[in-house]
């Protein structure tokens, strides 16, 4: 979509929080306008209708949009970012191994700003299932190399709780 597009669709988030809770269907009809201005099969759509209902609480009515975003192209950034809200939907609704599943293969993908929220969320859907270790072990390694020190002691660290010969 054209920079015009986008650039309404950032301003219409900026104004989130000036929506409470009882008139969050107003903030998702702003968006539901928004997506009716895009081409017929636009994965832009279902994501941002998806992120709506995620952000006003329903990850349930969010999970099948970020599906249907990413099963129509999605791609790129948004649709990495598309993975990791989907991979929180799902840990909220119950379905955090479909979560994991979804995630780990983020892990070898080439490296963005995003790395360290993929790491967390994973973290996270992994603890939901019992596997603490793991999911602290990719905490760490993601703080690692944001710390002033101790940078290679973490990360260490980090890979002793998964690998104890090492």
């Amino acid at each position: 979509m054209d920079k015009d597009w986008e650039d309404r669709v950032a301003a219409a988030w900026a104004t989130f929080d000036d929506y409470p809770e009882e008139r969050a269907h107003e903030f998702r009809a702003v968006i539901d306008a928004l997506v009716a201005e895009l081409p017929e099969g636009s994965p832009l759509g279902p994501f941002e209708q998806a992120c709506a209902w995620d952000s006003t609480g329903h990850s349930d009515k969010a999970a099948p949009l970020y599906r249907e975003a990413l099963a129509r192209g999605l791609g790129g950034y948004k649709g990495r970012r598309a993975k990791i809200q989907l991979s929180s939907s799902l840990r909220n609704i119950g379905e955090a191994e479909e979560g994991v599943k979804l995630l780990t293969p983020e892990l070898d993908a080439p490296p963005d700003e995003l790395d360290d929220a993929v790491r967390a969320m994973l973290a996270l859907c992994l603890s939901s299932l019992g596997r603490d270790r793991e999911g602290l072990s990719l905490v760490l390694g993601a703080l690692a190399p944001h710390l002033p020190r101790y940078q290679r002691s973490m990360a260490n660290y980090a890979r002793a709780l998964v690998d104890p010969q090492d």
